[in-house]
């Protein structure tokens, strides 16, 4: 996940986007080091919050191949299904 980079790009601290998100900077810090899995309404607020299209939380690096994209999607939404 790009959170963390987009977090960066726009000069915001994790307790500043925690703010925003409504949830605590250590939620912020799980998800950039990948030890929490947000869920899809997070994900939205963090979107909004980083002024980004949520698929770009997903996609940054061109390099990375569409079958190891499609796989991190898969693994994240079906993390995300086993919730509901």
């Amino acid at each position: 996940m790009n959170v963390k980079y987009y977090r960066e790009q726009r000069r915001i601290s994790q307790l500043d986007l925690a703010m925003l998100c409504d949830c605590g900077n250590g939620t912020i810090g799980g998800i950039e080091s990948g030890k929490a899995k947000p869920s899809f309404d997070m994900m939205i607020k963090i979107a909004e919050a980083l002024k980004v299209n949520p698929a770009d939380l997903f996609i940054r690096d061109s390099s990375r191949s569409k079958v190891e994209l499609k796989d991190s999607l898969k693994t994240y939404f079906d993390t995300i299904l086993a919730r509901l």
